[in-house]
């Protein structure tokens, strides 16, 4: 399986007290990614999660807000980077 155009991070979601580990493409903006994780964790939390505007990917070594307008490769997120949804 060829994944380098895809990274392994960790997410955890304080909201709905979730940890979920995921790839996610890093030839798509960091917002696109975002995006779409919310709209899966509705589904998957039957509409317990509630899409917010106010949301951002923070990491969770650095506290640092991900800037949803780069791609995923161009920031600091590799296989087994932890970020917070918050």
């Amino acid at each position: 399986m060829n994944n380098r155009n895809k990274v392994l991070i960790q997410l955890e979601i304080p909201l709905i007290e979730k940890k979920y580990d995921l790839f996610i493409p890093t030839n798509k903006k960091v917002g696109t990614v975002k995006s779409l994780i919310e709209k899966a964790l509705v589904e998957l939390t039957d509409n317990v999660y509630v899409i917010s505007e106010d949301t951002n990917f923070y990491s969770k070594e650095l506290g640092t807000i991900y800037d949803v307008n780069q791609t995923v490769r161009d920031t600091d997120l590799k296989n087994g980077s932890r970020i917070i949804l918050l």
